[in-house]
């Protein structure tokens, strides 16, 4: 049947700043191909902001209000999209919007990363989904693809540049060899990085990411708060150097690798080799490398965040809700692709655990037997070096930049290696440690 046969699904926004203003610029522009893909007509009737005279959002024919609740509310809404962003309200009126029978679309990764779990047990308890593509890595539609296109597959781990701001740092350091508070500054300015970019710059956002990404790969619970996090504030333009001159790039990966002991979340900096698929995504691009036993490595790749590419997943979630509109709730595919009563209880590893070889970068006095006393302590610990670079100081400096690069050793045995060596009293500095995961050799 056409889609002129069913009457149109009214949906109510909560949010028009940046991605709210995209939803309606897509709606609109694309509404004869989506109607025919979703079988009905989808309009956004309701809306809800805080800051009505400022939004740029096509809101021909919508009633505004600054109150969310009379939007959840409505009974005329079937569907209720969540762009506000933050744990609270958004969390409340997401939940009451369950509870009066409306489907909800959200693209709060934050939101699902910390209460996911109460969210989707709320969404099972009332018969409705929750569409939540576009809270990870933007226009990507990497939800879909680990629980639905990779379903036949035991994923291994899934590893992802899941930050643009961070990865848009990162490349500008290495290409132009500038420092991080200049390249951080000029984020800031061309909108890729918040006023206060602590979420960005500091793995937050990334963690959030990749708590969602684990529990649909894996079928574990949500678990941020067991996300190993660092940030790129401590990388300098001289490790980035260094890294290039090993035949490394450094890129700020969230991580999710499950083996015998349990899953590993984490997300750090990470030296991968430049013939990596992941080590040639630059600026602010995403992309999400994903190992299936049966289907091998498949690489996600594109926009991971702006009005519109996110806006092109928040539409795509609406139409899949729009499609199962009569569906019965027991067929559906399953939030976290496993079906609720069947998610594992994998532990979390804790990262003390964890193997990576690494890169170290020491401060040292330029004197006679500094590297010999950082060797000695190294093989106490039963760590071996792979690589060893020392740069020549100039005629007039003192200390001298020492680069290693450390085969794969747990993480307890290193911490208490570099311990050891801050507290040598040649050692001018706090030791630098980047992680590095080679990811197609293991």
């Amino acid at each position: 049947m056409s889609p002129a046969a069913f009457p149109p699904v009214k949906v109510g926004l909560l949010g028009l700043g940046t991605v709210g203003g995209g939803v309606t610029r897509v709606l609109a522009r694309n509404a004869g191909e989506i109607s025919r893909r979703a079988g009905r007509e989808i309009v956004i009737t309701h809306a809800a902001a805080r800051n009505l005279d400022t939004t740029t959002a096509n809101t021909a024919g919508m009633r505004l209000t600054e109150e969310a609740l009379e939007v959840v509310d409505d009974p005329e809404v079937s569907i209720i999209v969540e762009l506000m962003g933050g744990y609270e309200p958004a969390r409340g009126l997401v939940l009451r919007a369950l509870t009066n029978g409306k489907h909800v679309v959200t693209a709060n990764k934050a939101l699902i990363a910390r209460h996911g779990n109460e969210i989707f047990a709320a969404a099972s308890a009332a018969g409705m989904m929750v569409g939540f593509e576009a809270a990870v890595a933007g226009g990507i539609p990497i939800i879909k693809a680990i629980r639905e296109g990779l379903a036949g597959n035991r994923l291994e781990w899934v590893a992802g540049i899941i930050n643009g701001t961070a990865n848009f740092i990162l490349t500008e350091m290495r290409g132009k060899g500038r420092d991080f508070p200049e390249v951080l500054a000029e984020a800031q300015a061309l909108g890729y990085a918040e006023a206060d970019p602590t979420f960005d710059i500091e793995g937050i956002d990334a963690a959030h990411k990749l708590t969602i990404l684990a529990s649909i790969a894996f079928g574990i619970p949500l678990q941020f708060d067991k996300v190993y996090i660092e940030g790129i504030s401590r990388i300098t333009r001289d490790d980035v150097a260094y890294a290039t001159k090993l035949g490394y790039r450094i890129k700020h990966l969230g991580i999710a690798r499950r083996d015998q002991s349990g899953v590993q979340l984490r997300v750090h900096p990470t030296l991968i080799p430049q013939r990596q698929l992941l080590a040639n995504v630059n600026g602010v691009m995403n992309a999400v490398l994903v190992k299936g036993d049966a289907v091998g490595q498949s690489l996600f790749y594109g926009a991971g965040a702006g009005a519109e590419p996110t806006a092109s997943a928040v539409v795509a979630d609406i139409i899949d809700v729009v499609r199962t509109l009569t569906a019965d709730p027991d067929n559906r595919v399953p939030h976290l692709a496993f079906q609720p009563d069947a998610l594992s209880d994998l532990p979390v590893v804790p990262m003390d655990e964890v193997e990576t070889a690494c890169y170290l970068r020491l401060q040292a006095l330029d004197r006679p037997g500094v590297l010999a006393d950082i060797t000695r302590i190294l093989a106490e610990c039963g760590i071996s070096i792979e690589a060893l670079m020392q740069k020549e100081a100039p005629p007039s400096a003192s200390v001298v930049p020492i680069v290693l690069l450390i085969n794969r050793v747990r993480e307890q045995r290193m911490n208490a290696a570099i311990a050891a060596i801050e507290a040598l009293d040649s050692i001018r500095a706090p030791v630098v440690r980047i992680r590095l995961e080679y990811l197609d050799s293991d």
